[in-house]
């Protein structure tokens, strides 16, 4: 009598072995992405430098700039993070605080450039709403009456213009009288005086080569822009005077009340335009 061959048990556990195969290709899988994760950066740099080496020699792109992908990487995270997404600056970003900080820099350096000068109140400098403010008080610098800067001022105007010639701001120069009405032979209005009180420094300054043509500009606003009364002496001889403005080259929002410039907050950057413009001049009156 021949033995009984038992039959086979069929394992219930054979779906352990699947899942395991499954679980040890997912966790390469994520060993993998982590590794592209953590690739070298200094390979990535020298690849991308051989690329860019052989389309030069290629003549592909012959005059293309390229930082290395460290340098691009390390500029564009400090960039990102100090870019508030309000501030705009001709083809640069820069964020209020560096506008400020960078002006309050050239604040300081002028006032001790100019130490004389503020000490006997012919010069001021301070913040104003617009930008930093370097104010030249008639009496300090012009003869009643005349556009042309007393001969003696010129070495002042020299310092103030190459101090400014380290900038990268643009310079609006601003003609300003008090509320007494002007009509020699020369001009016939106060409009026509600040004028060309403006353009005559605008000129010296173009003519030192310390400021280039497309950062300056000139306006008058005759009595328009007083930043004292013009009822009193003493306010009329403070609002006779030359500013030169520091401009940023951002859009400035005037959310707060209006001001004098010359004694006005620092206000936020953001969309608006407040650059006031020169306002047209009136016909001459009648001689």
């Amino acid at each position: 009598m021949s033995a009984r061959v038992p039959r086979s048990r069929v394992s219930r556990d054979r779906w352990l072995i699947s899942y395991a195969d499954f679980i040890t290709l997912l966790f390469a899988f994520f060993v993998v992405l982590y590794a592209f994760a953590k690739a070298d950066q200094k390979k990535q740099v020298q690849v991308a430098e051989s690329i860019d080496t052989a389309f030069r020699s290629l003549g592909i792109f012959p005059n293309a700039s390229r930082r290395s992908s460290k340098e691009a990487s390390t500029s564009s995270a400090s960039e990102a993070a100090a870019m508030p997404m309000n501030i705009v600056m001709g083809e640069d970003v820069l964020s209020p605080a560096r506008v400020k900080d960078d002006l309050e820099h050239v604040r300081k350096e002028l006032e001790q450039t100019l130490s004389n000068q503020v000490a006997q109140h012919t010069v001021s400098i301070q913040m104003g709403r617009d930008g930093l403010v370097i104010s030249l008080r008639e009496a300090g610098f012009f003869n009643s009456g005349t556009a042309t800067p007393r001969p003696e001022t010129l070495g002042t105007l020299r310092q103030i213009a190459n101090s400014l010639s380290h900038t990268p701001y643009d310079l609006r120069i601003e003609g300003h009288t008090d509320n007494i009405p002007i009509h020699n032979s020369e001009f016939d209005s106060n409009w026509e005086l600040s004028s060309s009180r403006a353009t005559h420094i605008a000129r010296l300054f173009l003519d030192i080569g310390a400021i280039t043509p497309e950062r300056l500009s000139a306006a008058g606003y005759a009595e328009f822009h007083p930043v004292a009364s013009n009822d009193t002496a003493d306010g009329r001889a403070e609002n006779r005077r030359v500013d030169l403005v520091v401009l940023p080259r951002t859009k400035i929002n005037l959310s707060a009340p209006s001001t004098p410039r010359s004694t006005g907050a620092w206000q936020k950057i953001t969309d608006g335009d407040p650059t006031p413009q020169p306002a047209t001049l009136p016909p001459a009156p009648s001689r």
